[in-house]
């Protein structure tokens, strides 16, 4: 194999490229990627009829599909394809399904999430986008415009499903996979991944011959070429070395069909078995490729035997302790890698390695590290992270480990938000706490305990060391996942922040001593946003007489909504409020994505002028979302005292893009201005005075 080829090649990024582009070209650089294979193959083999609408699946049979995802992650895929292949409304309007174009790629993409989250892997969802074409009349039959109209289509709901990257894959009409490029890029600016098709003659089906294929994708800008299909792995390594000359610095991807075909009983068979695919990934590599997966005939065995071979070459190359197997269980510290380009690790809150060892005592605890950081005007940065649905928690320690190196001071963690079932907040807080040294908030709702519960569950966190809290009443359980589900909420997050007031007094909501008095950092939330505003003000005073501590913000879009805000809250407070405030930041990634947020979302309001900046901003969405957060939070620096970052669509790269833009420059450029101490303010008799 080629030294310079494997294992590592030189992709740097320049600085037009957005950073979800770097961060890929970052991940495929280190290490080569294996994607999953045959989605189609895979379904047929579990009942579903050769001739059903493999896109409409989504909708009819979501769990058949969600299955399969879960197949290939547990079969080792670094990334999985959306079942999208052919949900273009050219193809649609065939079966009556065209005005539900954005609503079908909308739910692949949220399936093959939530499979990830399932499997709790850190795997990649690639938005599927096959060649434009009439099943009746071919691919020729359209044109190249509306080749690129049907593509904006599929991909504005795949966006807004929440895709990692856009894979254009088994086109063969250049024009129009070039036509659809130029769509992607206008909507998005995640990596673009464009893969052709040849006959037996190394040829498109337009004539196009691979090293004319390879200049043409190369200028376009795509952030990977590649073949797929075709009659095998060795016609596709042949392909692959025809384009690979033409192809420049773009990396290479290789995606064959399982051999020929043939029918046998009314059933598809392939030639080329697992064993076959595994004997070829060296060969895959020495042809230059760095993502490697299977097209039709492929099955998670070939995926397995693909990522069993692909770990040990790699380990060849690499070195044996850099290769751990993709799908076998991992201790949490060794899932939690760094990621590429993060730098140094933040300083955690202060422990000491005897604290495991220190016996009870009746003394109030030491104010949590997010006390100490608002009482010396610190400005405090905290990112938000889903838990997983999930029993593995791998993944999740990976996105908690990224944040802390990116300069955050704590996570907090959400509970199961939506009423969308995730593991629960105290055991993600105390794992994070646990493996990564990292101060944890988890956000408490009182929608499913009752009195007895909260105070239980209070406790025991509490003895675990999580002690920084946000009361919430949570979402109702109709817009979740068990919608004939009910809600208990014996007390709303005003009555939440009075129990947790009264455990720091020492004593429970009935008036006994607990055995010593808690040290609870208590968090209330605030929509500044609010079409009620007085009702908003009425409503947060009351929470700051409860016993607050602390304000965390909804996502602002711009200074003027904090304005109107505080014009209405100065008559109460004067010019800052009563308790030290996180601003709540959602950094934006595309024009779809503010839309949905603006119009879909409860408690988020975009104004229109920002709006319309992401509508501008084309490919360069997530590097213009970021600039407006910062440019935002500069603005709001004397007025808050720290910002609450939620990462949309599990985007924690972007937040700690984010979190180091920050640090640099509203932090460590200056010193930080002063901010109250919540130290006697807490004191909930005190607020009542």
């Amino acid at each position: 194999m080629p030294p310079a080829r494997y294992p590592c090649v030189s992709m740097a990024p320049t600085p037009a490229e957005s950073h979800a582009r770097r961060s890929f070209a970052e991940r495929i650089a280190a290490r080569p990627l294996l994607l999953d294979g045959a989605m189609g193959t895979l379904l047929f083999s579990r009942g579903i009829p050769q001739r059903a609408s493999l896109d409409e699946l989504v909708l009819s049979r979501p769990e058949v599909v969600g299955a399969a995802h879960r197949e290939y992650i547990a079969a080792g895929a670094d990334i999985i394809e959306t079942d999208s292949f052919s949900a273009n409304p050219v193809h649609l309007a065939q079966l009556g399904l065209a005005d539900r174009t954005a609503q079908i790629n909308r739910r692949a993409a949220q399936l093959a999430r939530e499979a990830r989250d399932v499997a709790g892997v850190d795997v990649l969802v690639a938005g599927s986008v096959g060649p434009i074409s009439s099943p009746l009349h071919g691919p020729g039959h359209v044109s190249a415009k509306v080749a690129a109209e049907a593509v904006r289509q599929q991909l504005e709901g795949l966006l807004e499903g929440g895709i990692d990257l856009v894979q254009l894959e088994t086109w063969s009409d250049l024009a129009h996979l070039l036509a659809a490029v130029e769509a992607a890029r206008r909507l998005s600016d995640l990596p673009v991944v464009a893969s052709v098709t040849f006959g037996e003659d190394l040829r498109m089906a337009d004539g196009t011959e691979p090293a004319a294929a390879a200049r043409a994708l190369h200028q376009a800008g795509v952030d990977v070429i590649g073949v797929n299909c075709g009659s095998g792995p060795l016609a596709g390594i042949d392909a692959l070395g025809q384009l690979a000359p033409a192809a420049g610095d773009t990396p290479l991807q290789i995606m064959p069909n399982a051999g020929l075909s043939g029918r046998v009983g009314g059933t598809f068979v392939w030639a080329a078995d697992p064993a076959w695919f595994a004997e070829e990934v060296p060969d895959f590599l020495a042809a230059g490729a760095r993502l490697i997966g299977g097209c039709c005939g492929t099955t998670p065995e070939h995926v397995a035997a693909m990522r069993q071979a692909l770990d040990r070459q790699f380990a060849r190359h690499a070195g044996s302790d850099a290769v751990a197997g993709h799908a076998a269980p991992q201790t949490a510290g060794a899932a939690a890698g760094t990621m590429p380009g993060s730098p140094p690790s933040a300083t955690p809150r202060p422990r000491t390695a005897g604290d495991d060892k220190k016996p009870l005592t009746l003394e109030t605890p030491p104010p949590t590290g997010l006390a100490t950081a608002l009482s010396t005007g610190r400005f405090v940065i905290s990112v938000e992270i889903d838990p997983p649905r999930s029993v593995r928690i791998e993944r999740t320690l990976v996105a908690a480990r990224l944040i802390r190196d990116a300069g955050a001071d704590l996570v907090n963690i959400s509970d199961s938000a939506m009423a969308r079932v995730r593991m629960g907040a105290m055991a993600v807080a105390f794992a994070v706490q646990r493996e990564l040294d990292l101060e944890s908030l988890i956000h408490f709702t009182t929608r499913d305990r009752n009195l007895m519960a909260l105070e239980s569950e209070l406790l025991g966190a509490h003895a675990l060391d999580i002690r920084d809290i946000l009361a919430l009443t949570g979402d109702p359980p109709r817009v979740g996942d068990y919608p004939g589900g009910t809600g208990i909420w014996d007390i709303d997050s005003i009555g939440l922040i009075g129990i947790l007031a009264r455990l720091n007094r020492g004593e429970d909501q009935a008036g006994r001593p607990i055995g010593a008095p808690a040290g609870f950092t208590i968090a209330c939330a605030l929509d500044p946003t609010a079409a009620d505003v007085g009702g908003e003000i009425d409503r947060l005073a009351r929470k700051i007489d409860a016993g607050a501590h602390l304000i965390m913000t909804q996502p602002i879009y711009a200074r003027a909504q904090w304005d109107r805000f505080m014009d209405r809250a100065g008559a109460r407070w004067g010019d800052r409020l009563p308790r030290p405030v996180l601003f709540g930041v959602l950094p934006l990634h595309t024009a779809r994505h503010a839309e949905f947020l603006h119009h879909e979302v409860p408690g988020i309001t975009i104004p229109d002028d920002v709006r319309e900046a992401m509508s501008a901003a084309g490919d360069r969405g997530t590097e213009v979302g970021l600039e407006q957060s910062l440019a935002l939070l500069k603005e709001m620096r004397p007025f808050v005292d720290g910002t609450y970052i939620m990462p949309s669509f599990g985007r924690y790269e972007q937040s700690a893009e984010l979190v180091r833009r920050v640090r640099a420059e509203l932090i460590e450029s200056g010193s930080a201005a002063a901010a109250m101490s919540i130290i006697g303010a807490g004191n909930p008799g005190e607020a009542r005075a």
